[in-house]
């Protein structure tokens, strides 16, 4: 047996996994049949509610949903979370903004988010596969987080297509001449 340390990813699940077993701990809870429901079925709101700031933490949301998130290392107030952005990001698909996301969902209820973000398809910088590729658990637990704090904030600014200068503040990416002006090709 080796005496290395676990990979981190490995140590963080393994956390984190801990953390949720303590946490869902409840000594004076009744007993539950574990096999006939799922472990979403199982989720109280809170547990959801907990689950889903976890992974909109952990998974970059607030980078680009939340104004001066990054910039400000995340100690952001948590009433500005995911209230969208007015920072551009242009390229040869025009100039995107992050959504309000708070706002987005405000008259979603949970099936017609989980349909949205089981199919969302978007314009760069979005990871929408990285959001097609999470559980719909995970998915689901983020819809709560997200509903629990209400709706807030402005629209972000609207989709520029390509031609289309864009206000600043945006980041800008410059496609080499004679490289292909697709996104994401290899």
């Amino acid at each position: 047996m080796s005496n290395r340390p676990a990979p981190r990813p490995l140590a963080h699940l393994a956390c984190f996994a801990l953390l949720l077993l303590a946490a869902g701990c409840d000594r004076d809870a009744p007993a539950a049949s574990t096999a006939a429901a799922s472990p979403a079925a199982q989720d109280t709101q809170a547990d959801l509610i907990a689950r889903g700031e976890y992974l909109v933490r952990v998974t970059g949301c607030n980078d680009c949903h939340t104004p001066g998130y990054a910039e400000q290392q995340g100690n952001v107030d948590q009433a500005l979370w995911l209230t969208g952005s007015p920072l551009g990001y242009r390229g040869p698909w025009g100039t995107t903004y992050a959504t309000n996301l708070r706002l987005r969902l405000a008259d979603m209820d949970e099936a017609q988010w989980l349909a949205f973000s089981g199919s969302l398809r978007t314009r760069p910088i979005m990871p929408d596969f990285a959001l097609r590729a999470m559980s719909e658990d995970d998915r689901r637990a983020m819809f709560h987080f997200i509903k629990s704090l209400g709706p807030g904030g402005e629209p972000a600014p609207a989709y520029l297509p390509p031609g289309q200068a864009p206000q600043p503040p945006y980041f800008e990416l410059v496609v080499p001449t004679g490289a292909p002006a697709t996104v994401g090709a290899p």
